[in-house]
């Protein structure tokens, strides 16, 4: 007798290692997104526009307060805990994941991390309830990967008051963010330095990018920053150096994994579904040979991708995770995951480009997560270095 059908994504159980109040929980969060969040997710992907009605329902989840518990309910979660709910999130909707964790990974996490105490009480309770969205600006028109020597964005010390001159591109949040955390090289010393520019500070301006194929929802900007004065006590006063950016960067890559692992898992939920219910030649496509094909290649890369990013989070916890280990988790399982929702197109057929079906909008925003945080090539180039013991970067 054949066993009956296994429709889960989490084959080996990778759940199971939660605790069963953190199961009882995501389960609660999970419901939540799918009523509250994802009816809101597709028109506002076709229109490119950001739902602002999403900012109160994500609230009422404490999104951020469960990252910074100090700053939320104080009840503290495990790390594996977190890494599910990233992936929870992109399963619904990966552009709103995308806000999400630029304002509470990148942001945030660089005032937490770079900010002085006072700082940090000053702006983190605000953003822990949504009440302040942050941003983050890193990114240059002319300098992506090669920020860290070629960032152009200067800052200038008058007295008490820095002035900051240059310009930022693909900011996440840009268009409407109240805090904007922008980097910046010192002329004097030639170190990257972090500010806390507040939105209206006369010089910064933002602008939409348009055209965009994925994570359409997320209101990426072209910043121009033109003699902005900040004060002495809007920069972040425990970050000396590019180095201290980085290591913002090194514990959000852990988070993109899982932001992937999130896409693939939604891309083969939805693929296996329509594989059951898609009648062609009288039988179900799901009982052909090439339909399982592609069903269990995808599967096996989402197992590969569990195993890697519950490894790496529990490391994280012991305090034993590296910069290298996360590098390698993110261009490994956004490779996989490009694979699994090119897969899942295949398998819709011509279906699979149009909205309607859901898999288009998963294939597309991809493509963006496959790119950022470190493309593939700079990541893989991290890990070299780390096995090798030589530096390959140019």
């Amino acid at each position: 007798m054949s066993k009956p059908a296994n429709p889960t994504a989490d084959f080996f159980g990778f759940a199971d290692l939660l605790s069963d109040a953190e199961r009882a929980e995501l389960a609660t969060i999970r419901d939540y997104l799918e009523s509250e969040i994802k009816p809101l997710a597709q028109d506002a992907w076709d229109r490119a526009e950001f739902p602002f009605e999403a900012i109160g329902k994500m609230a009422k989840l404490q999104l951020a307060g469960y990252t910074y518990p100090e700053f939320g309910d104080g009840r503290p979660r495990s790390e594996l805990f977190t890494g599910f709910l990233t992936m929870e999130l992109n399963r619904v909707d990966p552009s709103l994941a995308v806000f999400s964790g630029v304002h509470t990974g990148l942001a945030m996490g660089s005032i937490r991390g770079g900010g002085s105490p006072e700082q940090r009480e000053r702006w983190l309770p605000d953003m822990a309830a949504m009440n302040k969205i942050g941003a983050f600006a890193l990114t240059e028109p002319e300098g992506g990967s090669d920020v860290a020597g070629g960032m152009r964005t200067t800052a200038r010390r008058e007295g008490d008051t820095w002035v900051l001159d240059g310009a930022k591109r693909w900011i996440g949040n840009g268009t409407f963010a109240d805090l904007v955390v922008v980097w910046a090289r010192d002329v004097a010393d030639g170190n990257v330095k972090g500010f806390v520019v507040e939105k209206g500070t006369p010089g910064f301006t933002a602008t939409k990018i348009e055209g965009k194929i994925a994570l359409r929802t997320v209101q990426n900007a072209d910043i121009v920053l033109d003699g902005v004065r900040v004060p002495e006590a809007d920069r972040l006063q425990r970050i000396g150096s590019f180095r201290d950016t980085a290591a913002v960067l090194a514990h959000t890559r852990g988070g993109v994994a899982w932001q992937a692992l999130g896409i693939a898992v939604r891309s083969y939920e939805l693929a296996r579904e329509y594989a059951v219910t898609r009648v062609q030649f009288g039988r179900p496509i799901g009982s052909f040979q090439l339909i399982q094909d592609l069903l269990v290649k995808m599967l096996g890369n989402i197992t590969a991708m569990f195993g890697m990013v519950v490894r790496l989070n529990q490391l994280v916890a012991a305090g034993r995770g590296s910069a290298e280990q996360a590098a390698l988790a993110k261009a490994f399982t956004t490779s996989r995951m490009r694979e699994c929702v090119a897969w899942a197109r295949e398998l819709f057929g011509g279906n699979g480009i149009v909205l309607d079906y859901e898999i288009a909008k998963f294939f597309a925003d991809a493509e963006a997560v496959y790119s950022f945080e470190g493309s593939r090539e700079m990541n893989t180039l991290i890990v070299g270095k780390a096995v090798t013991g030589h530096s390959a970067f140019a």
